[in-house]
């Protein structure tokens, strides 16, 4: 058969179909169902010109004609007629120059094919072969083997390869199925031979083709096609199709793979239908028929399009006539518009009058506006002196301003001052606290000596009383007396070493006391902090929003779900800020951390909604910024790239946040420095000064005049939200750290509280020697309890003293029996009180003199203080007032360059006025006009011309009003009419002679398509008798295209002229042997007429006996032999004895089935 490409030249390339459901809709091509075809007659008709005047639109819709069903019916009917009377000349005209052919055929050495052919299969645990391998003979291949080798593997693997269905190998319902048991996958190669010059691709692939077929359990499959090399060229699926359509390799088609299913089917059917369905599918013919009907179909459907426009025309020539109509009706109004015409040319003269007129007066203009020129000159100039002399004295200004210096040294004497001051007041508290002490001692002494002089004016009033009796008692008494006076002088003394060694102990014990009490309060807030830091971390393992607030997911959705007046607030912000480098990590928590929570509105009414949405869910002190969306260019504020910065520190993901957070936090401009020192020095290189801020948290701002600043800024406190932020670390990994923090933090606390309680022991401890009062062992500053508690006793101790010693001296005095030794005892006392008034006093004076020296010291500081601080007022002064004088200067300099730019602005409109003036009177309006008409001399006034022209004008609108439409409208409407009608008219020629044209086209396709399957036929039936005969049967071949019926008859040997009755068998009464050789000798007059060059059979001897397989191997590889450029492919489990081959056959044996077996050592020929 001849191969499709060319033999439908003009047909659209389509893909390789095998048979369907489809196929059994009739056996041949119902020409005649060609129908409502759309025929055009000559083309008589002329183009619609002047007034729209043609002959009759009748005549051009006669010239259209379109067939009808009869007509294309009796099409069909009389091909039908003559089918079978065709046939029959056909086969008494060809039989015998067949039969020739045939007999020539088999005496003809067929040649090798050159390209399309299998030169090698290799097979990867496909099916139940681990790996096999083994190269084709160019013609003939026997595949020998017992039951169960593998044979018709091969054949699966082949149609595998090449990209056919896995249904039509009969093996198994999908690729998977052809997995060999326990693998995960198999691979199929096979190379195919690509020489000569028909080659596909040759430059791109070479001599051979090799295409691999991979697929898997999984149900994945892919194609490797390679050159000879071993080059990949193409993975694609369409690449295969391509080389098996140039090659003419039909893998689907029955005809050319016949497996053992497909060969008894093809044989054994039940119905001839069905048999000559095969036979159609075999031989293509059913796939040329359905592309044939395809084009039937679209050949029909343009018939009924055509048909529809065809009842469009006359609808089109009734609204082309009455436009045509309108318009005639119109063109009365021509007069009219002569007249309005000939106004128009007499108001354009008019103009021309009138402008001539304003000539004069416009050059009167242009006089007066060349005159105002010079005097704005004349204040420009005047004003640009102005800019230039404050300009000036801006510089002035400035420079005596940078000259100023800087008063860092009065700064650093102001310091020093201010801490000696503090000092000498430190001192003099103390100074007086000790005074303080003295006064309450020396009140007591005197209270003291009060009562002893009052005790002594007692005594001697009592003198005269005693007696004799009592002096007894009286020398116990003063021994007592002695005793107690002893053992309160030694009180006194430990009391007052007490009291001093309480002093020093209290003062540093208060200057610990309060450092570890700061500790611990401080220990006990970072807990609490470190506490809220680990819960939040908890909560971001499952939020990663934690650190930004409280439930902001659910915020998130909410804002989602919500309509805004703007665009959909964005935030937080931090959620597109990353740290670059982490070494600014900690500074940059401080300073833009509380911007990372904030959202933005672009609309100013979201804002009260949004504050509230974050009121509700707990965040009311998050910030909510208002912006529109302006993505500025900010690189003018960036510093040099050496310079780093926190907007180069960071990565912003979107460009809007990285805008606000430049507008919040002038991120573009804050330097980064990792020390103050280096700061500094950064700063120190920058003339016009700016900010800095460090990784030790200090923040350095230096001005353009040399001052400058330094300022600690503070670090985060535990519990900050913020210390989640820039961390570069999950959730995870900073909840293990801060509980690290936390138990450090306590443990802390533990050991400052223990030291707080060692400070109290020891300063609260009782003396070896005298009990202390009770304490509170709870109260922090014990301390100073103690010393209060020891100075009074010290006190008392004192008095207590004077007291004994004055009742030690009455009773001495007693005990002598002298009345004035009463007396005398108490005037002693009463002198060591003295005495101790004058020590007290003396002390006073001390600390008075050392109060006196201290604020004699103070008083220069004082002085020198002021000072400084008069010179740094001084100084500020002088700073402010120059820097008014610049801001002075600078507002004087904008007003000039204000002023300069309005006169500016002014000499131009002036200049652009007298050039428009001059303009106007330069136009040439008489050049103008007569280019429009010629002149009309004494054209009236424009006002007159102007009301006629109005009038007429509105006459011709009524007139128009009337119509519908202006005459020019009408004349365009007229045309657009004519010009659809046309355009329908040559469209509708045009589509119906393409379409007569296209079933003319398959009209003689269908021709050829039945003359190929007369010659098809008819040759299978004269190459089946002819190879019948081999063995001395008769058989014919009964095709019926009509009904689409195939049937067989087989007269056997084992029938002969003395039986009765038909000889002829039906293949379903043939024996098995009879039936495969019946099989062969039709599946061989097959072969005949197909262009495929692979020929592929499964077990066709499987049913023969003997005498039969001999038969049917010679007739088989005579036919091969005697075919050009076709390859054979045939498997038999029987062994090849008694039968002769020739050099073009060569057998491949296969081993017994091992299921395990390697590579087939190429199989053995046998010459």
């Amino acid at each position: 058969m001849v191969k499709r490409r060319t033999a439908i030249d003009s047909d659209n390339d389509q893909d390789d179909r095998l048979g369907s459901p489809s196929d059994a809709k009739r056996s041949r091509l119902n020409v005649t169902e060609i129908e409502g075809q759309v025929e055009l007659g000559n083309d008589q008709s002329s183009k619609l010109k002047g007034k729209g005047k043609a002959r009759d639109d009748s005549d051009i819709l006669n010239d259209i004609r379109v067939d009808d069903d009869d007509d294309i019916a009796a099409i069909r009917d009389t091909h039908a007629e003559d089918d079978e009377g065709a046939q029959e000349r056909f086969e008494e005209e060809h039989e015998e120059s067949i039969r020739e052919s045939i007999r020539q055929r088999n005496k003809h050495q067929g040649g090798v094919a050159k390209f399309g052919i299998i030169e090698a299969i290799e097979m990867h645990q496909f099916m139940c072969h681990k790996y096999l391998t083994f190269k084709f003979g160019p013609q003939i291949n026997f595949i020998i083997g017992h039951n169960g080798s593998g044979k018709s593997a091969v054949l699966t693997a082949i149609t595998v390869a090449l990209g056919g269905k896995a249904t039509s190998t009969g093996r198994g319902n999908g690729l998977k199925a052809f997995i060999r048991e326990g693998q995960p996958a198999a691979e199929v190669s096979i190379h195919l031979k690509n020489q000569g010059e028909e080659a596909y691709k040759h430059d791109l692939y070479g001599h051979s083709i090799v295409i691999t077929r991979r697929f898997t359990k999984e149900g994945a499959s892919s194609y490797k096609i390679k050159s000879k090399d071993g080059k990949l060229i193409s993975t694609k699926r369409e690449e295969l199709s391509a080389i098996c359509d140039h090659m003419n390799i039909q893998v689907d088609n029955p005809m050319n793979v016949l497996t053992q299913d497909a060969a008894r089917q093809f044989l054994s059917s039940s119905h001839p239908s069905d048999k000559y369905k095969f036979f159609l599918r075999g031989t293509q013919l059913s796939q040329l028929s359905e592309e044939y009907e395809t084009c039937l179909e679209n050949i029909s459907q343009t018939s009924k399009v055509l048909l529809r426009k065809k009842e469009a025309i006359p609808d089109l020539q009734v609204h082309y006539k009455e436009v045509l109509t309108r318009f005639e009706e119109a063109s009365k109004a021509r007069e009219q518009r002569h007249k309005a015409d000939e106004l128009k040319k007499e108001l354009a003269w008019a103009h021309v009058a009138a402008k001539q007129e304003e000539v004069t007066e416009k050059a009167t203009e242009v006089h007066k506006l060349e005159q105002r020129i010079p005097k704005i000159q004349r204040s420009l100039e005047e004003v640009d002196g102005k800019f230039t002399a404050a300009t000036a004295a801006v510089e002035v200004h400035e420079r005596e301003h940078e000259n100023l210096g800087n008063i860092d040294h009065l700064i650093e004497k102001k310091r020093t001052l201010g801490e000696t001051m503090r000092a000498n007041r430190a001192k003099l508290s103390d100074l007086k606290t000790d005074e303080r002490s003295i006064s309450e001692n020396l009140t007591s002494t005197k209270k003291a000596i009060q009562g002893l002089e009052s005790r002594m004016e007692a005594e001697r009033a009592r003198v005269a009383a005693y007696s004799q009796s009592k002096q007894d008692e009286l020398s116990q008494r003063l021994q007592q007396a002695a005793v107690d006076v002893q053992a309160t002088e030694t009180n006194l003394k430990e009391a007052e070493a007490l009291v001093r060694e309480k002093q020093e102990e209290a003062k540093t014990l208060q200057e610990q006391g309060d450092r570890v009490d700061r500790e611990i309060h401080n220990a006990r807030n970072s807990v609490m902090g470190l506490h809220e830091q680990i819960q939040r971390c908890i909560e971001q393992r499952n939020n990663t929003l934690a650190p930004y607030g409280r439930d902001l997911k659910n915020v998130l959705e909410r804002i989602g779900k919500m309509r805004w007046h703007g665009q959909k607030p964005l935030g937080p912000l931090g959620v597109y800020v990353k740290v670059k480098d982490h070494t600014w990590a900690s500074l940059l928590r401080n300073v833009i951390g509380a911007h990372m929570a904030s959202f933005v509105v672009t609309d100013g009414r979201d804002l009260p909604v949004l504050k509230r949405l974050l009121k509700e869910s707990g965040n009311p002190n998050t910030n909510v910024f208002v912006s529109e969306v302006d993505l500025f260019n900010y690189r003018s504020g960036e510093p040099e790239p050496q310079y780093p910065t926190i907007l180069r520190a960071i990565d912003v993901s979107d460009d809007f946040v990285l805008r606000i957070l430049i507008n919040q936090a002038k991120i573009e401009r804050t330097l980064l420095a990792p020390t103050r020192k280096a700061a500094d020095e950064l700063l120190s290189g920058i003339t016009a000064g700016g900010q800095c801020l460090t990784a030790d948290l200090w923040r350095v701002q230096r001005w353009g005049d040399g001052g400058g600043q330094s300022q600690p800024i503070p670090p985060l406190r535990a519990g900050d939200p913020r210390n989640l932020l820039f961390t570069g670390q999950d959730a995870e990994t900073q909840l293990q750290y801060w509980q690290g923090q936390s138990a450090a933090a306590e443990a802390n606390i533990r050991t400052l509280t223990s030291q707080l309680s060692e400070l109290r022991d020891r300063f609260t401890q009782p003396n070896a020697r005298r009990k202390i009062e009770p304490y509170d062992p709870n109260q922090f500053h014990l301390a100073l309890l103690v010393l209060h508690v020891s100075k009074r006793q010290c006190r008392d101790f004192r008095r207590q003293l004077a007291e004994l010693r004055a009742a030690r001296d009455s009773l001495q005095t007693e005990a002598n029996d002298s009345v004035l030794v009463e007396v005398s005892g108490l005037d002693e006392a009463l002198r060591d009180m003295i005495t101790e008034k004058e020590s007290l006093m003396a002390q006073y004076k001390s600390i008075a003199e050392q109060k006196a020296v201290i604020d004699q010291a103070q008083a220069p500081l004082l002085k020198e203080l002021n000072d400084v601080k008069k010179q740094i007022e001084a100084f500020d002064g002088r700073r402010q007032e120059a820097q008014a004088q610049v801001a002075h200067a600078a507002e004087q300099r904008l007003a000039a360059q204000h002023e300069q730019q309005h006169w500016s602005k002014k000499l131009l409109e002036e200049e652009k006025k007298v050039g428009d003036a001059k303009e106007q009177l330069n136009i040439n309006w008489t050049a103008e006009a007569e280019q429009y008409c010629a002149r009309v001399h004494n054209p009236r006034k424009v006002q007159v011309v102007q009301r006629n022209l109005e009038s007429v004008q509105a006459a011709l609108k009524e007139r128009e009003k009337r119509q519908g439409a202006s005459v020019e409208e009408m004349a365009v409407e007229v045309n657009k009419a004519r010009a659809a009608l046309e355009t329908a008219q040559k469209d509708l020629k045009s589509m119906a002679s393409l379409n007569r044209a296209l079933k003319q086209s398959l009209r003689l396709r269908l021709e050829k398509w039945h003359d190929f399957r007369r010659h098809i036929a008819f040759r299978c039936k004269v190459v089946f008798q002819y190879h019948l005969s081999n063995r001395g049967y008769f058989g014919k071949v009964l095709f019926n295209h009509h009904d689409g019926t195939l049937q067989l008859r087989v007269q056997t040997d084992d029938l002969n002229g003395t039986q009765g009755g038909n000889r002829d068998k039906d293949p379903r009464s043939l024996s098995g042997g009879e039936k495969s050789f019946a099989t062969i000798c039709l599946l061989l007059a097959m072969w005949e007429s197909i262009g495929s060059p692979i020929r592929c059979l499964d077990e066709f001897d499987v049913f023969m006996d003997a005498v039969n397989r001999r038969i049917s191997m010679k007739m088989m590889i005579d036919t091969a032999n005697s075919s050009d450029g076709k390859q054979y492919i045939l498997i038999t489990p029987q062994n090849m004895q008694n039968i002769h081959v020739g050099p073009t056959v060569r057998v491949h044996r296969m081993s017994d089935p091992e299921r395990g077996q390697g590579t087939l050592a190429g199989g053995s020929s046998v010459a």
